[in-house]
């Protein structure tokens, strides 16, 4: 293991890799529980509760246990107890061991998620019992996209059961942060907190824990001083990334217990995620509750609990404990994580200094009006039948019966809830700032999500345009990332790529062992959940749209953002980049019930190019939607009144239109973060575009936006352009977008003579706001889907000239915008009527459009 660690991360990884491949094929052992609680902290929480019954169940003596320790774990003389048991044996989380152990073990229970290789296997049974009841936000409740969502919905989906305290729990977490609501295929037990029967305690059991935290070195006085628990909750962004607040949290408590004064003895129990960053700090001697002693026995032995944010509040409230609420970060963190419950709910006086919570923590049996057991009697009560009516000793007993004995008469085992929606999941290809995205998030926006339940599954990454295009998706769709890679070892993976550029020539035998891969796949993203519709909205991936082949659903269908088959054949370089890749795709389409083009006529264009690959009754078409009041709000730098923000001093570095723009290399969304001034993103998206071009003259401006690649055609653009300045010197262009031919077009504009009145900008975070401050908008297409930025224009007011490419129709109906031939000379003469005013320009109803997109979307996946 140690020899492992020392070789790169990368290799790492790879060899890990290579053990998951080889250890899913090994048999499933019926007879073996694993248990991991906070990655391999220790033996802790609920799966230690549930691990003792068992481990004392006369009927379950058959079983033998295993227990994850964390590769940086220490076996004390607590954990080498449990090990000489002889059914009880440790792994290394990380090793071939663990791997192996979690790839064989008939059952699993884990308290947080296993790592993004994981995938449950036909013959295990998951039980995720989680570890709290939540305070805090979690999960799709959180602002922003957050990091842990992505593997903890994969897990839940896998699960068998999940485990929740109570209805609250059931509903805030399970339904609502993670989204298991329609689409979870286990069962939900709601019988309390396993961990809280260690707060049910004798006397003698209670001398026990005393004994255990006096051998620890903790002070506990003369057995007359009220004992005072702080257990506040971890901070950071996901659990591999706690925040280090150890020695706050330490200089706290020691000036807890001297404002306290005599007679009382202050103890300070951490998160697991920050234990080991408190060890390191000598102030935690005398004063730090040991990891392996757990938080709820040693509730069962103190006088005052002192909490924030952390679910131990829950667990407190069973056994009648005084509760005082400390959150010295209260608006911070209720402005950056949020929280659940309201003050007037919590069953404790809620303060933000330490004199405050002295005060309170002093009155505490006076009786008196600072007393929280007096101010907070009727709402502790309400709030322990609320949170913690099943935490009752016995919580353990009932999921084994459950989960090993499979009794449920009498207990709540429920599958969750469903709101009768129905369900879709939209694959939306690898979020990279393009024209499938926008569509895609455009669709997102438009659904009815009172009809349906929408899941977005793309791959993860976390930074660039798109993770910023991630954050994106709309708050109402479930997020369902791919992370981790595709586990087949390096030959498989090999065979794999080999078969997907093969397509159409797999032999049956090849075409089913592909298959068999992705369906593990497929259940390694998405675990056992099952949708409605299955749609591949990217429709270029030929691993996507063969692995969405195997996922189980009623309807299954692909979109064709382009004639697909001149995009095959396309030539950059001398060479066809996606001749056999788009070929694969093409052999899928077998698979599919739905080929959807978004546009009427390039229906037609696709039945007829691709009719070898599936009959025409496969075909139909749905065009893409558009966020009008997102473009036009964009374009004005939303809001408006810029100069009357705070923070409005940010503003100053951004160029303006007179400004060279070349040194700012920051995006708009680090600007804002870095200056804690989110709100003028837009704004400063808005001034980053003006200046990417001259100041504006009296010329007239026209302008494209597009990848700078062959299908678009930009050297004839530029020829047209040239020829229009030869007859009219009062015209200018810009061209927003980067792609392969980007120089060979920008050297072709200084070639004719015209590069100053030929304006490159790249690619632009905000276009619409340079595409406001245009006149026309052009574009010299050969072939295209449905180009959104047509639509764009359009909503900017814009008059389009156009070439006439084969699906031109589905954004410029008659009597809008101008349609010339595919010749330099027509876009020539085209641009010239615009400078005349001969351009039809009629306003966009863009509502009656969607309106009309969105009824031709459900009736083509099948779902009007």
């Amino acid at each position: 293991m140690d020899s492992l660690l020392r070789l790169p991360r990368q290799v790492r990884k790879a060899i890990r890799n290579e053990w998951y491949h080889a250890t899913a094929r090994l048999p499933v052992r019926p007879d073996v529980v694993l248990y991991e609680a906070f990655g391999g902290r220790g033996v802790l929480c609920h799966p230690e509760a549930i691990f003792r019954e068992l481990l004392g169940a006369e009927d379950l003596q058959h079983l033998h246990h295993v227990w994850v320790l964390g590769e940086d774990v220490a076996v004390t003389e607590h954990l080498r107890e449990i090990e000489q048991h002889p059914r009880v044996s440790f792994v290394r989380r990380g090793s071939y061991a663990y791997v192996r152990a979690l790839a064989t073990s008939g059952f699993l229970v884990n308290n947080a998620t296993f790592p993004a290789a994981f995938a449950k296997r036909e013959g295990q049974v998951y039980l995720n019992t989680w570890h709290g009841t939540p305070l805090k936000r979690m999960g799709h409740d959180e602002p922003g996209e957050t990091a842990a969502t992505r593997n903890v919905l994969r897990n839940f989906l896998m699960c068998d059961f999940v485990l929740s305290s109570s209805p609250y729990m059931t509903s805030t977490m399970y339904e609502s942060a993670y989204r298991l609501l329609n689409i979870y295929p286990g069962r939900i037990i709601e019988e309390g907190g396993p961990r809280t029967d260690r707060q049910v305690l004798d006397r003698g059991a209670r001398s026990e824990v005393r004994q255990q935290l006096v051998e620890a070195g903790l002070d506990l006085g003369t057995g007359t001083e009220r004992i005072v628990l702080y257990a506040p909750t971890w901070r950071g962004a996901s659990f591999s990334d706690a925040a280090d607040d150890a020695l706050d949290l330490l200089t706290r408590t020691q000036h807890l217990s001297r404002l306290l004064g005599a007679g009382h003895r202050v103890l300070l129990k951490v998160h697991q995620q920050v234990y080991d960053l408190a060890l390191t700090h000598p102030e935690a001697a005398g004063q730090l509750v040991p990891n392996e002693i757990p938080a709820n026995a040693v509730l069962a032995v103190v006088d005052v609990l002192v909490t924030d944010f952390s679910s131990i509040l829950f667990d407190a409230l069973a056994t009648d404990l005084p509760l005082v609420l400390f959150a010295p970060d209260l608006t911070e963190y209720a402005a950056t994580r949020g929280l659940y419950l309201a003050e007037d709910e919590l069953p404790g006086p809620l303060v933000t200094d330490l004199e405050a919570a002295a005060e309170r923590i002093l009155a505490v049996g006076s009786g008196s009006q600072l007393d929280p057991q007096v101010t907070h009697a009727l709402v502790y009560r309400a709030a322990k039948e609320r949170f913690a009516a099943k935490d009752d000793g016995l919580a353990s007993k009932r999921v084994v019966d459950v989960v090993w004995r499979g009794r449920t008469q009498g207990l709540s085992v429920s599958p969750v809830r469903s709101d009768g929606r129905t369900t879709v999941l939209i694959y939306l290809g690898g979020l990279k700032s393009n024209g499938i995205t926008t569509s895609a998030l455009n669709l997102l926006r438009s659904i009815d999500h009172s009809r349906f339940d929408v899941t977005a599954v793309y791959r993860h990454s976390g930074r660039g345009d798109r993770a910023i295009n991630a954050g994106r998706i709309p708050p109402e769709v479930r997020r369902l990332a791919r992370i981790g890679r595709f586990t087949t070892g390096k030959a498989h993976r090999r065979k794999r790529r080999r078969l997907l550029q093969q397509g159409g020539d797999m032999s049956p035998q090849q075409l089913q062992k592909m298959l068999a891969l992705l369906n593990a796949e497929w259940r390694r993203c998405v675990g056992s959940a099952r949708f409605d519709h299955l749609v591949d909205f990217s429709g270029y991936s030929p691993f996507w749209s063969f692995l969405m082949a195997e996922a189980p659903t009623s309807h299954r269908s692909i979109w064709l953002h382009n004639d697909l088959k001149a995009d095959q054949m396309r030539m950059v370089d001398g060479a066809r980049p996606f001749e056999h890749h788009l070929g694969a795709v093409f052999s899928s389409y077998r698979f599919y019930d739905n080929l959807v083009s978004v546009s009427e006529a390039l229906r037609d264009i696709n039945a007829e190019h691709l009719a070898g690959f599936a009959p025409a009754s496969k075909f139909t078409f749905a065009r893409n939607t558009i966020d009008a009041q997102g473009i036009l709000a964009a374009a004005a730098g939303h809001p408006d009144a810029a100069r009357e923000w705070p923070g409005d001093h940010i503003l100053e570095p951004i160029p303006s239109a007179d400004e060279d723009a070349d040194e700012l290399v920051a995006t708009p969304d680090v600007l804002a973060v870095q200056h804690d001034v989110p709100h003028l993103q837009e704004e400063i998206a808005r001034r980053l575009a003006l200046g990417a071009v001259p100041p504006r003259s009296s010329r007239t401006r026209f302008v494209t936006v597009g990848r700078v690649s062959p299908e678009k055609n930009h050297a004839r653009l530029i020829r047209a352009f040239a020829a229009l300045l030869a007859r009219h010197a009062d015209a200018e262009l810009v061209i927003i977008g980067d792609g392969p031919l980007l120089e060979g077009v920008r050297g072709l504009a200084e070639s004719l003579g015209v590069a100053e009145c030929v304006h490159f900008t790249g690619l632009l975070h905000n276009p619409w706001a340079l595409m406001a401050d245009c006149d026309v908008f052009v574009m010299s297409s050969d072939y295209e889907g449905q180009p959104m930025v047509i639509l764009e224009a359009r909503v900017l007011g814009l008059p389009v000239v156009s070439t006439a490419f084969g699906s031109v129709g589905g954004a410029i109906p008659p009597g809008s915008g101008l349609v010339v031939e595919r010749s330099e000379e027509a876009l020539t003469e085209g641009m010239a009527a615009a400078l005349r005013g001969e351009v039809p320009n009629p306003p966009f109803d863009a509502q009656r459009y969607n309106d009309e997109a969105m009824a031709e979307f459900y009736r083509a996946i099948g779902a009007t």
